[in-house]
């Protein structure tokens, strides 16, 4: 009897179960949240590139809102966009552009679902000089 109960034969089992459910469990966790971070970085990307269009241009106007329809065609975000300032932009005067988006976040569909938001922001300065 005592043979019996000192055997441990098949206790490895359950542990590499256990384990096998911890890693799947991780794995789906990842394939989850990391599209959040990719998105980030698109965002960041976004905001820089229209910075650097109105540093180029010197005013908020029409080249940034075709600069902003170029970008969500190429990244494929539809950000909200606030400017700090609109219209022409003086030589070496600071501006601010924000942009925006939620996005959801959470494993197995609905449950444990919730939505963020993501904001990225760029400051320039004009290299316009207006008379």
């Amino acid at each position: 009897m005592l043979k019996k109960l000192k055997n441990k034969r098949g206790e490895g089992y359950i542990d590499v179960a256990v384990l096998v459910l911890c890693a799947m469990l991780v794995i789906a966790l990842a394939v989850k949240v990391f599209p959040v971070y990719i998105t980030k970085n698109q965002l960041d990307t976004f905001a820089t590139e229209l910075c650097r269009e109105v540093e180029i241009s010197g005013r908020v106007g029409n080249e940034t809102t075709q600069r902003a329809q170029v970008l969500k065609e190429k990244i494929g975000l539809d950000p909200v966009v606030i400017w700090s300032k609109t219209g022409k932009i003086q030589l070496d005067q600071e501006f601010t552009v924000t942009v925006s988006i939620q996005k959801d976040i959470g494993l197995f569909g609905g449950f444990g679902s919730f939505p963020i938001t993501l904001r990225a922001q760029a400051t320039g300065k004009s290299e316009v000089y207006w008379k």
